[in-house]
């Protein structure tokens, strides 16, 4: 097959961009002596899972339950649910631990601590737990000197049904950095509070075998390792203009494209219609704030992935994509029916879109189809 072949829009992946960007996460942590526990949530996918954590212990981080469950059927034995857990939420996690999996959850509430070890003890099912550490991004976790670490340290070492497995944090607030020198800034932010509240929970004699810091930009530009036993991005596989953008990648490292037909000429106001609006690529223009020409994406050619000019989409609406430039368009180039590539801005939001990937090889040719999860 090729990509001439494909109804668009459609989700394409380079296979040896992927690979490149893999084999150089994996490199790194390797140099830092830790182990890498990527974060499935980019990809869903368990072809990747397996490129991914090829070398390491073969642990993978997850957003959602059905990733859990997902990866759980596909062989995979040690995942973390790095999203704050529900009581109500852990019965669906049963079939995962059926199948032989360890589950580990992520709690960062007393409270909730104790009401998830009583339902964990209802339905004798057993999950080590790590503590949500808040090390900048203000998203969720707590603060590295809260005395609630503590206290939810003492709930889980007292449980019947959970234990202690550590601490972890994404300092995601590198997402808004202006370059390396901001994403390092984050990456070192982040592992001073979570070593920080490890060395808490140790000093009181609770176990703390995991120091997991997450982020892609982070892991990149890491100056130290120091006390850390992982890392967690996820992003890393296909890279975006997002990442482009705070100079996490370079251009050429966006493993993913959206394949897209030109479906519409306005020469009076120097635009083109591609069928790849909103549905197909999401709304999300982040990668406009520090590299305003990225726009919703960036016009490719289908077979080199050469970028098009400064060509990108301007606006999306749910099924129209609206090309622009700074120079006239070159209609003559790109008839109606022409097929281009759009580089995405956030390659997690646009890969959610699609139920699964056209990998790519030399150009044109589509090499093979690989699944992935969606929902919930």
């Amino acid at each position: 097959m090729r990509l001439a072949d494909l109804r668009t829009p459609a989700l394409v992946l380079d296979r040896a961009v992927l690979t490149a960007n893999i084999a150089a996460m994996s490199a790194r942590a390797k140099s830092f002596g830790i182990d890498l526990k990527p974060h499935m949530k980019t990809s869903k996918c368990a072809e990747i899972a397996r490129l991914a954590t090829d070398g390491h212990s073969g642990g993978l981080c997850v957003s959602t339950v059905e990733e859990v469950r997902y990866f759980a059927r596909e062989g995979f034995r040690d995942i973390t649910y790095a999203v704050g857990i529900a009581p109500g939420k852990l019965a669906d996690l049963g079939p995962a631990l059926d199948a032989g999996a360890r589950v580990t959850l992520l709690l960062d509430d007393p409270a909730t601590a104790r009401a998830v070890a009583a339902r964990a003890g209802a339905l004798d099912l057993r999950f080590p737990v790590l503590i949500e550490i808040d090390s900048g991004m203000h998203r969720a976790g707590l603060p590295p000197e809260s005395p609630e670490i503590l206290e939810i340290g003492r709930v889980l070492a007292d449980a019947s049904h959970l234990t202690p497995a550590g601490v972890l944090t994404h300092g995601g607030q590198s997402y808004g950095a202006r370059g390396p020198e901001d994403c390092r800034a984050a990456a070192e932010d982040e592992r001073r509070a979570i070593v920080a509240a490890a060395e808490t929970l140790v000093g009181a004699g609770i176990p703390c075998p995991r120091i997991a810091p997450g982020a892609t930009p982070n892991a990149v530009h890491m100056a130290s390792a120091e006390g850390l036993t992982e890392i967690r991005p996820g992003n890393y596989v296909f890279y975006d203009l997002h990442m482009v953008s705070i100079g996490a990648c370079r251009p050429e490292q966006i493993a993913i494209s959206v394949l897209a037909t030109v479906i519409g000429h306005n020469r009076a106001r120097n635009q083109m219609v591609i069928d790849a609006g909103a549905l197909a690529l999401s709304l999300d223009a982040s990668a406009q704030h520090r590299l305003p020409e990225a726009g919703y994406g960036w016009l490719c050619d289908a077979a080199s992935r050469g970028r098009l000019g400064d060509l990108r989409l301007g606006r999306l609406s749910q099924e129209h994509g609206v090309v622009t430039s700074d120079r006239p368009l070159p209609f003559d180039d790109l008839p109606i029916g022409a097929r281009v590539r759009v580089l995405p801005s956030h390659s997690c939001m646009t890969a959610a879109a699609y139920p699964a990937y056209h990998l790519v090889e030399g150009g044109e040719t589509v090499v093979d189809r690989w699944e992935r999860t969606n929902g919930w």
